[in-house]
């Protein structure tokens, strides 16, 4: 038994959120028995060739180190085709303002049983939903770190049943998690940073899936995180992992939401009516482990709820490396300054390394202090500088003090071991007679919080 019938790309033509389009596409129902196509294989690291075949019916997917084959796959017969080269900086170019439908559509018949989507548990479900729209067959794979909150696997059942496929989970390997858990303890990211512990759940995991595939395709938006997602396009030769073949050019990693808002990715859902994660509707935007993702506030950026205790913009586990900036360092600062310095009103005081060194000094104080711990290329940073400019203004003339401290760069280390910095803008007051001082504890940075902080502490 086989299924004849696929969808060409030609026809599909919509906008990213064209219900008219788009309606009149039957689900695809699970089958039993597939018929498998042959691997695509990529001749050079920028171009790609495809022989379609027919392999027996029923056949045993071999088994390695890289995902099980086919546990989330409807495979539709075709015949042998060739697919010529293609150059994918060019195609990227190409595709730029094609709609996530396109992208999908081109990304599953260039690469059939040899490419899947990472479904991270959070609005990547709206990647399954353009696979699903498409009418091709389609893998899709998830990494379970084993700390995952209890919603998320909920959410992954509820995918599963709702498009009748099996998600092909990748786990960490137990010994790894096993020597770091001993050796450092549950919860060692909160002290030395989350690097090591995604390294072992995430990272490792990622890179056996993806050594079973030729392309991957990835939930990625250039909204997401200003300082390592802005510049991703809709298709590129995956600058640090690789695929089947082994070595630089083996893999292609898609993103067709990269140019999509998120917002515009929610109505399409809500449209669509796929199951969400109930997460969402808690305050959480960018969904993780369990550990290391809160809800975030009104306002805030969503990548603030993850790792929330480091810098605003070190929000990456290692999964998208090759998409940070090459004018950027791995914590997310700009090597050379892009933006101009913050918080200019005339009555905040700009303290030198030397300035906050003798206000630590001082064991009593004659008037309080409100200090700012900043980076100017901090986007948190700068979303608070109408409010901190204004406090400083409303303070005038009452003496208390308004200062600023720029504590990236060289300085970093220093604000982290003296001052209490654990991401920007990091807020402390320096009370009135007291040698220590108070870290503001709240994200909400406006007038009125910071100065009613400010009136109980001072």
């Amino acid at each position: 038994m086989a299924m004849a019938a696929t969808v060409s790309s030609s026809g599909i033509t919509s906008s990213a959120f064209s219900r008219s389009v788009i309606s009149s596409e039957p689900k695809v129902s699970q089958i039993g028995s597939l018929k498998l196509l042959d691997r695509v294989s990529l001749t050079t690291p920028m171009s790609l060739k495809k022989r379609s075949s027919v392999k027996p019916l029923n056949a045993e997917p071999k088994r390695n180190d890289s995902m099980v084959p086919l546990a989330a796959t409807m495979v539709a017969q075709v015949a042998e085709e060739v697919v010529e080269a293609e150059d994918f900086a060019e195609l990227a170019k190409k595709l730029e303002n094609a709609s996530p439908l396109e992208i999908m559509d081109k990304a599953l018949e260039m690469f059939g049983n040899d490419i899947a989507i990472a479904f991270s548990g959070a609005e990547d479900v709206a990647l399954i939903e353009y696979a699903h729209l498409t009418g091709r067959p389609y893998r899709v794979f998830s990494l379970d770190t084993g700390r995952l909150n209890p919603e998320t696997y909920r959410f992954f059942d509820a995918v599963e049943k709702h498009y009748g496929i099996r998600i092909e989970y990748m786990f960490p390997d137990s010994v790894e998690v096993q020597g770091l858990v001993r050796s450092k303890g549950l919860f060692s990211f909160y002290e030395d940073g989350h690097q090591e512990c995604c390294r072992v759940r995430k990272v490792r995991p990622l890179r056996r899936a993806l050594k079973g595939l030729r392309g991957w395709i990835t939930g990625q938006r250039k909204d997401q995180s200003p300082g390592t997602r802005s510049e991703i396009p809709v298709v590129q030769v995956d600058p640090v992992f690789e695929g089947l073949d082994g070595g630089a050019g083996s893999l292609v990693k898609w993103n067709p939401v990269a140019n999509v808002e998120g917002s515009d990715v929610w109505s399409f859902l809500r449209t669509m009516d796929v199951p969400v994660n109930t997460l969402h509707a808690a305050g959480y935007v960018s969904i993780g482990c369990e550990p290391c993702t809160r809800a975030v506030l009104p306002g805030q950026h969503e990548r603030e709820g993850r790792w929330w205790w480091e810098d605003a913009k070190a929000k990456e586990c290692g999964l998208h490396k090759g998409n940070i900036k090459e004018n950027a360092n791995v914590n997310g600062e700009s090597k050379k300054p892009v933006v101009e310095d913050i918080f200019k009103s005339e009555n905040v005081v700009a303290l030198s390394r030397q300035g906050i060194e003798n206000l630590v000094k001082l064991e009593n104080r004659k008037e309080p202090w409100i200090v700012v711990l900043y980076a100017p290329w901090c986007p948190f940073c700068q979303a608070m500088e109408a409010p901190y400019d204004e406090l400083a203004d409303k303070l005038a003339g009452s003496g208390i003090k308004v200062a600023k401290f720029r504590a990236d760069g060289e300085q970093k280390e220093f604000a982290k071991q003296e001052l209490q910095l654990g991401s920007f803008p990091t807020i402390l007051v320096f009370p009135k007679n007291s040698s220590r001082p108070i870290k503001y504890p709240s994200e909400k940075r406006d007038v009125d919080s910071l100065t009613s902080f400010l009136n109980l502490v001072r």
